[in-house]
């Protein structure tokens, strides 16, 4: 008997939460790992292990291990009238819901294995909750369960259960909180605006100095680097080391896309070739102005190799983190100048 006659799981609406839309709008929880199909009815986990190891032949041991115990759960542990919670990172809002089908596969879906879910329409705010529970919810795991205390928070911070009295003591927290919030929205306005301005700068330069201005911030991060010519290095645009002989690991190969004159986004394809260059001791690092689109998301998500997505808002929190150190040449490129604020 389970306690209370549920289970409450966390299942991620892909990485950074991009399949949040679909989850929402069309009802489920979805997994990917959609290479291997659909899984047979009753599988066992024996059976599932060597499915994942035929099918992703360069994992590893662990790797294999982790993915069949987050499958497994998914197909067999999860059921009719179980909770579940996923997350919005941009809104930095979490949804609840409950289980009301069996496992499923479709392709019409971003992730083909799904289950049904009926989502309350409500959120709760993140910065309703402690310390303690967003630490557990923050876990970078696919599936994982929820204990009930976390459970009981997330519903006592829910505006469909929250109590009258509870109500009333956050309407009074909130009105101080926004008599506070003067100074700071004025800092965040700030802020903001002027990330918009570095991108305007970065969106003004060439392609050869976005390359330029990539390879300062990667040795302003503590690497040595060097650029490759046109059609060597199986297609990366700079090679990057801790001691320069690429003898030293981690060796990064960094892709960078620069559109002038295009807002078009990295696809699946780019993302394919820029894997299919790398090795077992590489890591990927692929930049772009443009940003990306969801299949190239999860097409790096998905690749044996380490890669990292840098799209423009990633790079310009990069530069401004290391800007202090970063090379005169590339401080050229993108002249700023620090600004003290009161705390």
């Amino acid at each position: 008997m389970k306690e209370k006659d549920f289970m409450i799981w966390m299942v991620r609406a892909g990485s950074g939460g991009y399949l949040i839309d679909e989850f929402l709008n069309e009802g489920i929880v979805a997994i990917g790992w959609d290479d291997m199909g659909r899984f047979p009815k009753n599988i066992e986990y024996d059976e599932l292990k060597e499915l994942l190891v035929n099918t992703y032949e360069d994992w590893t041991s662990g790797k294999i291990a982790q993915t069949a115990g987050q499958i497994w759960r998914f197909l067999n542990e999860f059921e009719f009238g179980d909770k579940v919670v996923t997350y919005d990172s941009n809104a930095r809002e979490y949804y609840v819901g409950e289980i009301v089908s069996n496992y499923k596969y479709s392709k019409k879906f971003e992730h083909r294995h799904y289950r049904k879910v009926r989502w309350d329409d409500t959120p709760v705010d993140r910065d309703l909750l402690t310390v303690t529970s967003k630490n557990t919810l923050g876990s970078i795991l696919t599936i994982f369960e929820i204990s009930m205390d976390i459970w009981d928070e997330l519903l006592s911070a829910h505006p469909a259960y929250i109590s009258e009295e509870k109500f009333r003591e956050l309407e009074e927290l909130s009105k101080k909180k926004e008599e506070l919030m003067g100074l700071q929205d004025l800092k965040e306005e700030a802020v903001s605006k002027s990330f918009e301005f570095i991108k305007d700068i970065i969106s003004n330069l060439s392609w050869s100095e976005t390359e330029e201005l990539v390879a300062g911030v990667l040795r302003a991060m503590g690497y040595k680097t060097r650029m490759t010519s046109k059609g060597g290095d199986l297609g990366s645009d700079i090679i990057a080391s801790p001691d320069g002989l690429e003898m030293v690991e981690p060796i990064i190969k960094a892709e960078v896309k620069h559109k002038v004159k295009s807002k078009e986004k990295i696809g699946a394809p780019d993302i394919r070739s820029f894997v299919g260059g790398l090795r077992n001791s590489t890591k990927g690092l692929y930049v772009s102005t443009t940003g990306f689109s969801k299949e190239a998301m999860y097409e790096a998500e998905r690749a044996n190799f380490q890669i990292t997505l840098v799209d423009l808002d990633r790079l310009v929190g990069l530069i401004v983190e290391y800007y202090e150190v970063l090379d005169s040449e590339s401080r050229a490129l993108i002249p700023l100048r620090k600004i003290y604020w009161p705390i």
